[in-house]
């Protein structure tokens, strides 16, 4: 029997639905916005193509037109997810590259319609470590006092020889330097982290969401690589397939992962979403509820729950 106390629905680790539903009283889905951002490793502040696995509109799943104003997007977004859940609350989810690369001012514009929107029951924000500056983060923390603001960083490896294959474009010790100004805000700090890039070894992920367990964000993503087409990656792959993760080294891979995550930690996803046009490879992601799903049987077949290998 389940007895994982930071679950409502039979799962083994901290899903952000369960967060979500005991901090709002309701269901809450995401809506994705493009800003326009771009990153500092497009741009040649600190590098230009971006990252290797990342392709020309942002890499992700977002739903934002930059043909529609923000407003627009939003509201389409809404329209569409309370198809599925008419009583669930939005966030407001500024996803597609970097977005807090810009000066406060013009952050302001940005987001303060969206924290003081009716609609909006939080703010979350997709963005780097090296571009937030302690401006950038005295006025995000400011927003708290309205609403729940998000900041969502996107480290993907604690290792620095695969973050400059990656161009990445900063070190994990700049990482935990802003990480450590950021725990003492009252933002809610997700980590995303990438499980099945080229040159990493599984014990290498592991050591990755192991160290980011013990920082203890209020939550982490776990994605597989998506190789996309206009991507450095993919140009790679299509000169010179490399070897990806199977579908079950994935799985063991992250349940693994989950063990050293501590409890409290909010588990935000274990696959992401992928563009259906731009996906060259691993096609087994294309069925998230085949891994979602093969996740929870081999952690029930093994009785293992998340953080149960934490110290």
């Amino acid at each position: 029997m389940n007895t994982f106390i930071y679950s409502n629905d039979n799962k083994r680790y901290h899903t952000f639905n369960y967060a979500s539903r005991k901090r709002y009283n309701t269901k809450v889905f995401k809506v994705g916005l493009n800003a326009g951002f771009t990153c500092p490793n497009r741009d040649g502040k600190c590098g230009y193509g971006g990252c290797t696995f990342c392709n020309d509109i942002g890499s992700g799943d977002f739903q934002g037109n930059t043909t529609l104003n923000l407003m627009d997007q939003f509201n389409k977004g809404v329209k569409i997810q309370q198809q599925k859940w008419p009583d669930a609350k939005a966030i407001a989810y500024f996803q597609a590259f970097t977005n807090t690369y810009a000066p406060v001012e013009e952050l302001k514009q940005l987001y303060d319609p969206f924290i003081h929107h009716p609609d909006v029951i939080a703010l979350s924000i997709a963005t780097r470590v090296d571009c937030l500056d302690d401006s950038i983060i005295d006025y995000l923390d400011s927003l708290t006092k309205i609403k729940d603001v998000y900041l969502e960083l996107g480290l993907q490896t604690i290792h620095d020889e695969t973050a400059k294959h990656m161009n990445r474009g900063y070190d994990y010790a700049l990482f935990k330097d802003v990480f450590k100004k950021l725990k003492n805000t009252n933002l809610m700090i997700i980590v995303h982290v990438m499980n099945g890039y080229p040159t990493e070894t599984v014990e290498q992920m592991i050591e990755t969401v192991k160290e980011v367990g013990q920082l203890r964000p209020y939550g982490i993503k776990i994605h597989m690589l998506n190789v996309l087409k206009n991507s450095n990656l993919g140009l790679q792959y299509y000169k010179k397939p490399f070897k990806l993760l199977s579908l079950e080294e994935y799985i063991d891979c992250v349940i693994t992962q989950l063990r050293y995550i501590p409890q409290e930690v909010s588990i935000l996803r274990l696959t992401g979403d992928y563009s259906h046009e731009d996906l060259i490879e691993p096609q087994w992601i294309k069925n998230k509820i085949m891994v979602l799903n093969g996740i929870d049987k081999k952690m029930a077949e093994l009785n293992i729950t998340q953080g149960d290998l934490c110290e």
